[in-house]
């Protein structure tokens, strides 16, 4: 996976993963065919949830294992431990979509409409809508649980699988309580900077990047101390990942997102951006901001929005936030102790992950 010091073949890192993911999905296929044609469905769309994206998570847990254990003595069983972090944010997908009355993800229709259309087009009885969400509330939780057992079973020692799996634990707990905090906001209808900043710290930040370094580095046989110190890379790394996020759930072009223009509005996230543009704006434009958050919007007014949060100047001050914070991950990067090579390519997927446009 790696071509020489300075480089390395993401691509086929990504392969890899999929690969790993879609030999377990063929495990689990076999188990559930004595369901029927259902249990064929399910495992369809699990397919669907975990194809596709740019493998961040995996990434990280991968280079954090090599950072403390520069010689991989099983790449087949590292890269199915890394595709349990894809499958986790499968699952958190599957749910965070059905949450926020998400309609697509990746450009096709998000799980809990799929399921839906499905249902319509069998002209099944009831309601098709509670059917989609029962299957999407199932379909993650098995997906969830899915996780665990391909970490589990990944064919690394027993002796440092256990350690990766307290912080497993972890993560899925923060992640999860995290989605709480964010559902509980929204509720709420408001949110001021530090509120929003803990949301994304736990919803995003510790379960995309920090938790999947020290997963690796617990794989790899790192001790406590070490974990500690990938920290302060990881985790502000992650709060700029997430940061850019919320930048492209307002400015994303949908045709790279897969998402529609400003669905972030449209959901009435609390993001941190839009708590800087509340705070900032003046008092007309921010009641504006304020009650067309989680509304249907046209494009017209998906524009005058981002233009409120322009002229605030939140879109200006989190994209210098992002650059301290990426600036802060390097230097916690350099004081780690991590393995040359590995410091190289981590700062490589910094850039990518708060850098990418989409």
């Amino acid at each position: 996976m790696v071509s020489d010091a300075t480089t390395w073949d993401g691509s086929a890192f990504r392969t890899a993963v999929q690969s790993a993911l879609d030999d377990f999905l063929d495990v689990q296929a076999g188990r559930l065919t004595p369901l029927g044609p259902d249990a064929e469905r399910l495992i369809t769309e699990a397919r669907r949830a975990v194809s596709g994206g740019k493998r961040f998570r995996a990434s990280f847990c991968y280079w954090g294992y090599r950072a403390f254990q520069p010689e991989v003595e099983d790449e087949a069983a590292l890269a199915r431990a890394c595709a349990a972090l894809e499958m986790l944010h499968a699952s958190a997908l599957v749910h965070d979509d059905f949450m926020d009355a998400s309609d697509t993800r990746r450009g096709r229709p998000a799980t809990h409409r799929a399921f839906e259309a499905e249902h319509r087009a069998d002209g099944w009885r009831g309601d098709a809508g509670q059917y989609g969400a029962a299957a999407a509330i199932l379909l993650g939780d098995l997906l969830l649980s899915w996780s665990e057992e391909l970490l589990r079973r990944c064919g690394l020692p027993a002796e440092r699988i256990s350690p990766a799996l307290e912080v497993f634990d972890a993560c899925r707990s923060e992640v999860i309580a995290g989605q709480f905090l964010d559902v509980s906001v929204q509720a709420r209808g408001r949110a001021d900077v530090e509120t929003a900043m803990t949301v994304l710290r736990y919803k995003s930040a510790k379960y995309s990047i920090e938790r999947p370094l020290h997963i690796g580095a617990a794989l790899a046989g790192a001790d406590a101390e070490a974990l500690a110190r990938l920290s302060s890379f990881g985790l502000p790394l992650g709060e700029a990942f997430q940061l850019r996020d919320d930048l492209l759930g307002v400015y994303g072009d949908p045709a790279t997102t897969g998402k529609p223009a400003g669905d972030d509005l449209v959901e009435g996230k609390r993001t941190v951006l839009v708590a800087l543009a509340l705070d900032a704006a003046g008092d007309l434009e921010a009641a504006l901001l304020d009650r067309s958050l989680g509304t249907r919007l046209s494009p017209a007014e998906v524009e005058r929005l981002r233009s409120i949060i322009d002229d605030s100047g939140a879109h200006a001050q989190v994209e210098e936030v992002i650059a301290e914070l990426e600036r802060l991950a390097v230097a916690g990067l350099d004081q780690a102790g991590v393995d040359d090579h590995a410091a190289v390519v981590l700062r490589q997927l910094a850039s990518a992950a708060t850098q990418r446009v989409v």
